[in-house]
């Protein structure tokens, strides 16, 4: 049995590959516990500096599984909220979280809770032919996996409503020129393109990109008064750490800074 999810080690990195093809990459229990596993070994393996998130053949993720969701006409339903609750909200909020940058690199259709996990990462790089969909409203349900929350402030209210409860795709030259994704590149360069960003933050100062990701999840709730405050304690803390003083060495030396023997 092929397992479904895939960690590949490298030099400064890890790449977690979601391997149901045949299923455009669809989350059911066993894949969503093994991302929830990925996730925790690349936070607790100080080798691992960044993490890139993709899937396996023609798609990044068409979402929930929903064959794997038992119906029928005698009340039985399945609680969404459980679901939510002990799966992808704990993966939602680790990846929120995690000190270490993440990187969806978004090849094909992300849909659904797929579409919202590429969202949780701090950059979406898609291939040209990629596109996201809000499938919810379709099945009678509503954005979850965070979607509510990413399209709102990313995007504000009319295009999240429109996004939310029209279920239309949209591609993924239109997620960058409105500000949903960082960037796009032909389908051909999306590897690459991955692969080179993946090892410019793993070549960064780890200390400086956590607490940058800290600081800038915070201002999302702050006022201006108490962001300056986060600002001032978290650069006492960066002040203090061993990376400034390379980088200002490296800088005072004319010499491209090595943060990963910080």
């Amino acid at each position: 049995m092929t397992d479904p999810v895939l960690v590949d080690r490298r030099d400064g990195y890890h790449v977690i590959t979601l391997n149901r093809p045949e299923r455009l990459n669809a989350f059911n229990a066993d894949m969503l516990a093994g991302i929830a596993a990925a996730m925790v070994q690349c936070r607790d393996d100080d080798s691992c500096r960044a993490i890139v998130v993709t899937g396996a053949g023609r798609g990044f993720c068409a979402g929930q599984d929903l064959t794997a969701r038992e119906l029928d006409d005698a009340g039985g339903r399945p609680d969404l909220g459980a679901s939510l609750e002990t799966t992808y909200n704990p993966l939602i909020l680790m990846m929120r979280d995690m000190a270490k940058p993440i990187i969806a690199s978004v090849n094909g259709i992300a849909a659904g809770a797929g579409a919202n996990f590429a969202l949780a990462a701090d950059f979406v790089i898609a291939g040209r032919s990629a596109s996201f969909l809000q499938a919810f409203a379709r099945i009678g349900l509503i954005p979850d996996a965070g979607g509510t929350w990413w399209l709102t402030r990313h995007l504000g209210e009319a295009r999240a409503k429109a996004l939310a409860m029209l279920a239309e795709p949209l591609p993924a030259a239109t997620a960058e020129s409105w500000g949903l994704i960082h960037r796009v590149v032909d389908d051909a360069d999306l590897e690459g393109e991955t692969a080179r960003l993946a090892e410019r933050l793993a070549a960064s100062s780890a200390m400086a990109l956590a607490l940058t990701k800290r600081a800038i999840h915070e201002a999302s709730r702050n006022a201006l008064e108490t962001q300056v405050r986060v600002e001032r304690d978290l650069q006492r803390e960066a002040g203090f750490g061993p990376d400034f003083v390379e980088g200002v060495s490296a800088f005072l030396a004319k010499r491209p800074a090595d943060f990963r023997r910080t």
